[in-house]
């Protein structure tokens, strides 16, 4: 037994509260090591009542390790407890003190989960499993009202659009357009920036209590949003609060007035008087000038921002904020910035962009969820890179399934591109292909994004490429896209095994890759065949019920005994369901 693989450390995504009454406590092993986890648990101070029992199961795994789970309810919302590891040859038992050979009989010597307390408990809006979104790039989705349009304004149809050009596309256009949405079967719409801003993608903010005016008014919005909710259709926004604009009022205040400014504090300033070359005098976003960094640990400058937030929902009864730049804000902000939204909406949504490990930011007291950067990654090189195979992409989206509480795997945000990458039908190059990245992205827990235009097969390369307007003409759409998209979303949003069910990878190997998502009776087999050549391939040691039929997708099927047989052409898939 390699006791040195095996980790366990209470709290983050190892023993934590699933809701008010259940914690979830998990183990890593060595992959392969052992044959059983029991964990044996119960209240401290009345151990000989309640001292329970509970196998772990195989949570997931990856080249290196295998995670373990249980699901515990602790009758009196304490808990202490111990592994018992058990292998070939011997089993023995792991505590907080260590690894002994003799079963414990002291639980103060346990690990230990004091108090489950319910305000504590990470609980993302239930309506996030069941939603699917749709990105919006204002400028490029549609022109509703040419009288709001900015100088200069390019014509719809000229498709290459460079960095600081304008297309007229508004909130009008949307509202016009959401026949489309809703018929797509779109239930959330997530906008970048709305604010009086400079450039055409709005990230250098200047009045964040303004909707600029080449997208329309507050009225406007408010009635957008209110068609939305009509419609069952939910609204974030962005919410870029780590930077402003160079135009910012404040800012241009400290331009003006230098040392003396009232606002010199709402900024991070190396030296006076403010410089922006070669490098800028103060802190910015990524060293770009005209988007400086704010202080958020200045009062005042909290202050305003958290009634940004509050104005926004009180004013247009927004869902959701998606956070630029969130890792590079202080803590205490965003922590006083749940309490604000949630205070006026308690099922608001908080979404934050970070690219990294952001476990620091979803203990409960700060974000919903985040944006799943990593999974995003994973599925491009296996789909459309094709630089690494199934194995070692089950690997990638096991180790993520590990890294994070489950209410938050369940709530992430899932997107294959965005106005910031190449479009994912480019990166594919196979329409096939991204099919395929599609169906897993639809098969993945969390809510799946869809960017515009993706749908009807637009191409780009890298910003501003990726940013071309939608195109609206059907006979310049790819309508078996469409199509496949139209029925993908219907099938999430009509099986709750799609929307709320336990997510496993049981098969992984060379290019194919099967995915089986249950929820009670109702199970479902999505099965990839990411491959130029027909397969067929079979999967063993199956509890699959019978009735299986194919909902969506290509190839044939056959079930034998405890296995699945499956056969797909040249990067097909198909959605297996009972």
């Amino acid at each position: 037994m390699f006791l040195e693989a095996i980790y366990h450390r209470p709290g983050q995504s190892y023993c934590y509260s699933y809701d008010e009454h259940t914690i979830h406590i998990r183990l890593r092993t060595k992959k392969n090591d052992l044959h059983s986890v029991r964990v044996l648990y119960g209240d401290k101070y009345d151990w000989d009542n309640t001292a329970t029992v509970s196998e772990l199961y195989k949570l997931a795994s990856d080249e290196w390790f295998d995670y373990w789970q249980a699901e515990v309810v602790p009758l009196h919302l304490r808990l202490r407890y111990a592994f018992q590891l058990t292998d070939d040859e011997q089993s023995i038992w792991y505590t907080e003190k260590g690894f002994v050979k003799d079963k414990p009989h002291n639980p103060l010597t346990f690990f230990d989960f004091p108090f489950l307390w319910a305000n504590e408990v990470l609980q993302p809006p239930a309506w996030v499993k069941d939603a699917v979104f749709y990105q919006i790039f204002p400028d490029r989705f549609a022109n509703g009202d040419p009288s709001n349009d900015p100088e200069s304004v390019l014509p719809w149809e000229a498709s290459s659009p460079g960095p600081q050009d304008f297309y007229g596309g508004d909130l009008q256009g949307v509202l016009e357009r959401l026949d489309y949405i809703s018929e797509l079967g779109i239930n959330a719409i997530y906008f970048t920036p709305l604010f009086e801003a400079k450039t055409n993608h709005k990230y250098d903010t200047t009045d964040y209590m303004k909707v600029d005016p080449q997208f329309g008014d507050t009225e406007l919005l408010k009635s957008l949003v209110e068609a939305c909710h009509n419609r069952g259709i939910r609204v974030i926004l962005d919410a870029v609060f780590n930077h402003c604009g160079y135009w910012f009022a404040p800012f241009q205040d400290v331009l003006e007035h230098g040392e003396a400014s009232r606002y010199r504090d709402w900024f991070h300033i190396k030296s006076f008087p403010l410089t922006r070359a070669p490098r800028p005098s103060y802190h910015c976003f990524a060293f770009e000038s005209h988007m400086p960094k704010l202080n958020t640990v200045h009062p005042d400058v909290r202050q305003y921002l958290l009634d940004v937030a509050q104005y926004w929902i009180r004013e247009c009864d927004i869902d959701g904020w998606r956070l630029d730049v969130a890792n590079e804000v202080d803590h205490e902000f965003w922590r006083e910035f749940r309490k604000a939204c949630k205070s006026l909406k308690p099922d608001f949504y908080i979404l934050g962009e970070i690219w990294h490990d952001a476990m620091p930011w979803l203990q409960g007291d700060q974000f919903d969820a985040v944006m799943n950067y990593p999974v995003t990654e994973a599925v491009l090189d296996f789909y459309a890179k094709d630089s690494i195979n199934a194995e070692q992409f089950a690997y990638q989206v096991n180790k993520l399934l590990a890294d994070y509480p489950q209410q938050v795997n369940e709530a992430t945000f899932t997107i294959l591109g965005s106005h910031d990458t190449p479009r994912l039908l480019t990166m594919a190059r196979d329409e096939r292909k991204m099919m395929l990245a599609v169906l897993f992205q639809f098969s993945f827990l969390g809510a799946p994004c869809i960017y515009y235009g993706d749908e009807v097969g637009m191409t780009g390369g890298e910003d501003p490429d990726c940013r071309k307007p939608m195109v609206w003409d059907a006979s310049q759409q790819n309508r078996e896209l469409y199509t496949f998209y139209h029925q993908l979303i219907a099938l999430r949003t009509s099986k709750r095994a799609l929307q709320a069910g336990r997510f496993r990878i049981v098969y992984a190997d060379r290019q194919q890759l099967v995915v089986e998502r249950k929820h009670g009776s109702e199970q479902v087999y999505i099965c990839f065949n990411n491959s130029k050549d027909a397969t067929t391939f079979t999967v063993a040691g199956m509890t699959v019920v019978t009735g299986l039929s194919m909902l969506l997708g290509v190839g044939t099927f056959k079930q034998e005994s405890d296995q699945l047989i499956i056969s797909l052409p040249a990067y097909g898939g198909c959605i297996l369901h009972n």
